[in-house]
């Protein structure tokens, strides 16, 4: 297996579809729906998963806040997920959170619920995918529970150290142990995609290029020498 940093450097120059077709390809879960950029980053945004469990703050008990413990130990190239079980009406992430992990060289933000604060990170160049954006704080209504445990990010299974990748198109996960796999599936699937691009631009019929007789589908046990 590759070291992690150069498979976030190989996943930085893909895109979420791609890796999503590598995804389908394997028969593994991976996209997810209803997140969106709360900025246009204009770039890919790849990196190693960190996740965080948020939960009602009780009445009496620790108020850990959303985020802190991890933002404070995250490594350069880590991807804060936190799963607020899709929660729209109080914010779990925002500015002085994104000033920490912009000091701490996090790549980006997920949350399966809101944030708020979205000119402060686009300020700073954190991308921050979620649902919405509302300005109602986590303070006294929500707290963390866990840290670094596995989540669900709408209805996908994610565990820490697990991959992702987010960019305008969506938000896609990549377990730890398939990532060689879907990377190597990924790239062969952007490559057969620019030969039928290039050859719709050279003036062959759209309905030709894309018929599996002219560009045949990549496929789990296609190798690369084959689809030439």
């Amino acid at each position: 297996m590759s070291s992690s940093s150069d498979i976030v450097a190989a996943l930085r120059k893909l895109d979420s579809c791609a890796v999503s077709d590598a995804l389908d390809t394997l028969g593994l879960p991976g996209a997810v729906t209803r997140l969106r950029g709360m900025w246009s980053a204009g770039r890919t945004v790849a990196g190693r998963v960190r996740t965080v469990t948020a939960a009602p703050k009780a009445a009496a008990g620790p108020a850990t806040h959303i985020a802190t413990s991890l933002v404070a130990i995250a490594e350069p190239d880590d991807v804060v997920v936190i799963d607020n079980h899709g929660r729209t009406d109080v914010s779990c992430w925002g500015g002085l959170l994104a000033e920490a992990a912009i000091q701490r060289g996090v790549a980006g933000v997920i949350v399966d619920g809101a944030c708020r604060d979205v000119q402060e990170s686009e300020a700073l160049g954190l991308p921050v995918f979620a649902r919405t954006a509302v300005p109602v704080s986590a303070r006294g209504r929500i707290v963390q529970q866990a840290m670094d445990e596995r989540i669900q990010i709408s209805g996908v299974s994610v565990a820490a150290h697990d991959y992702v990748v987010a960019d305008v198109n969506g938000v896609v996960f990549i377990p730890a142990a398939e990532v060689d796999r879907v990377l190597a599936l990924a790239r062969r699937i952007v490559d057969r995609e620019a030969r039928m691009a290039e050859a719709v631009r050279a003036g062959r019929d759209v309905s030709e290029v894309m018929h599996d007789s002219q560009f045949p589908t990549v496929t789990a046990s296609t190798d690369s020498a084959e689809e030439r």
